[in-house]
């Protein structure tokens, strides 16, 4: 997929002429494809259903946690905060 506007105006044009190649077909097995999206489509809302609201908050938790510690692991040591 193109960057920007003027890249896409310009694959836009090549294929209009016919100047672009046709994309290689797909190798993927279409059966795999359509059990992968059917199981990635209800997969967020049946684990939710499954969890405990101790159990899900428990796991927001620790994401929380990791999602801070990668922003503070970017923070140059000169600028952190001191506790």
């Amino acid at each position: 997929m193109p960057r920007d506007t003027n890249e896409l105006a310009h694959k836009i044009g090549r294929i209009a002429t016919g100047q672009e190649p046709e994309p290689p077909p797909s190798t993927k097995n279409p059966a795999a494809v359509a059990l992968g999206k059917l199981g990635g489509a209800k997969g967020g809302k049946a684990r939710a259903a499954a969890l405990s609201s101790k159990k899900r908050k428990a796991i927001a938790q620790r994401a929380a946690r990791a999602r801070w510690k990668k922003a503070s692991a970017s923070i140059p040591s000169n600028r952190k905060p001191k506790p």
